[in-house]
């Protein structure tokens, strides 16, 4: 059956509820935010309905429901956990043309409560004709997430607006010219200069001086635009500057809004175009003037991008921050080959770490590696002839699997199966990569898990103490 949605007016109109514990009252503040009268029908009554009973803003019937207690009623809500006084109440409005909702109770509703987003007189409306309120809940989530709380006062500010040019106007001669004014305020940029005009107002009544803006860490992921979050996705389309590394993919970067100023500051063919005090420099000086600032990395801000350096360098500035996490390139590159970092018949832990490393930290330590161990190795570099000798130095055998991704998720991207041996023979391959060494990098896993080396094998391999 179709539903037909509707938004009512109950202002000054009857809404009998009938029940007395929190089923009910879960469904009054709703009522009372309509503006309508409401009634509630119960021998009993729980704490909270009878505040509002004491207040004055709801009537109470101390008494069991009864088909004359909807006359005069616009709606009816059954909200009590016994199934027979719910259909009791349903046959009741069936038989006075009153529609009426039994809370959870599908075959007694002439119609349903929506999962609702509200940002003052905005409305957004939810439902799943019944079938799964887990859904509606979800959606109704995301959607708060895409429609923040400033929605209310800018919408208040589209309504002011609206009401003028109908005052200053004739409606029928300037009808397609005040059309276009209204459609080009209501659009995601004009939203977006709202917010920064809000923010300069607040700042300057509070202190005579434009507070800092916010400045977003933004994991872009390993660059297939879909797998970026959606609240990375709102930040970019209302940013109002994007300090980005290189390797973030062109379709992310086509994500940011046209009006946001645009800045490379990564590496071209190993060269830095910027120092990162240079980087932490630019994200405080473009906060003391700019409403949002976007710090977009690729992969996760936590993982291996000086994220933490950029965070220090913030905090000590006294600059507003968040961090948007982002899929790290390590699940991109195995989601792209197909296979589990921790496929628990071979493997039962993974170590993340990257082939180039600072100079204040020397050398890796191996310790943690065992032959259960899962390696992922980020910025290989282009040698592939010197990480193959340190693996194998380390204790790895030569015929260890090994998959080198390349451009994990993007259109342009590549996986090449190999081991550890026959790396130095490999051809050198595009920029972002990473290798994951170990048995689950192997079209046959489950042949492995009694093959290659074991734990004890580890412990007598030739190893160096350490690994650049």
């Amino acid at each position: 059956m179709s539903l037909f949605p509707i938004f009512a007016k109950l202002q000054g109109r009857l809404v009998v509820v009938v029940g007395g514990g929190n089923i009910a009252a879960g469904k009054i503040p709703g009522l009372l935010q309509a503006q309508a009268r409401v009634r509630v029908i119960a021998p009993q009554i729980n704490s909270q309905i009878s505040a509002w009973v004491d207040v004055g803003e709801i009537e109470w019937l101390e008494k069991e429901f009864a088909s004359a207690d909807l006359q005069d009623a616009s709606l009816v809500v059954a909200a009590t956990s016994i199934p027979a006084v719910n259909a009791a109440v349903f046959h009741a409005a069936e038989d006075r043309g009153i529609l009426c909702n039994a809370v959870d109770d599908i075959a007694n509703c002439h119609f349903y409560y929506g999962s609702i987003v509200q940002r003052g007189d905005l409305q957004i409306a939810i439902s799943t004709n019944g079938k799964s309120p887990a859904l509606a809940q979800r959606l109704r989530k995301e959607l708060e997430q895409q429609y923040p709380a400033e929605y209310a006062a800018w919408l208040d500010s589209l309504g002011d607006v609206r009401e003028k040019l109908r005052a200053s106007s004739d409606p029928k001669e300037n009808f397609e010219e005040n059309k276009a004014i209204l459609h080009r305020l209501a659009s995601p940029e004009m939203f977006s200069r709202f917010i920064r005009s809000q923010a300069r107002e607040s700042a300057s009544t509070k202190s005579g001086r434009q507070a800092p803006g916010t400045v977003y860490l933004i994991g872009a992921g390993p660059g297939d635009p879909e797998l970026l979050t959606v609240k990375g996705t709102r930040l970019l389309a209302v940013a109002d500057i994007v300090l980005h590394d290189s390797l973030v993919s062109a379709e992310i970067l086509a994500l940011i809004s046209p009006r946001a100023e645009i800045i490379d500051v990564g590496k071209r063919a190993g060269r830095k175009l910027l120092t990162q005090d240079e980087i932490n420099s630019l994200m405080i000086s473009y906060a003391e003037s700019r409403t949002t600032v976007v710090r977009l990395k690729g992969g996760d801000p936590s993982m291996f991008g000086r994220g933490g350096e950029e965070l220090e360098a913030l905090r000590r500035a006294n600059i507003p921050h968040q961090v948007v996490p982002g899929i790290s390139a390590a699940l991109g590159a195995a989601a792209a080959a197909g296979i589990s970092l921790t496929d628990r018949r071979v493997a039962s832990q993974v170590l993340f770490s990257t082939f180039s490393r600072s100079p204040e930290h020397g050398e890796l330590k191996w310790s943690a590696l065992t032959a259960d161990t899962t390696l992922v190795l980020y910025m290989p570099g282009s040698d592939y002839a010197e990480v193959a000798e340190r693996l194998q130095n380390s204790g790895l055998p030569a015929d260890l699997p090994c998959v080198i991704v390349s451009r994990a998720t993007q259109a342009q991207q590549q996986v090449r199966w190999s081991t550890v041996g026959s790396l130095a023979a490999e051809e050198k391959l595009p920029a972002p990569a990473l290798f994951i060494v170990g048995r689950v990098a192997s079209h046959q896993v489950a042949e492995l898990s009694e093959s290659f080396w074991t734990p004890r094998e580890l412990e007598t391999s030739r190893q160096p103490e350490s690994i650049a």
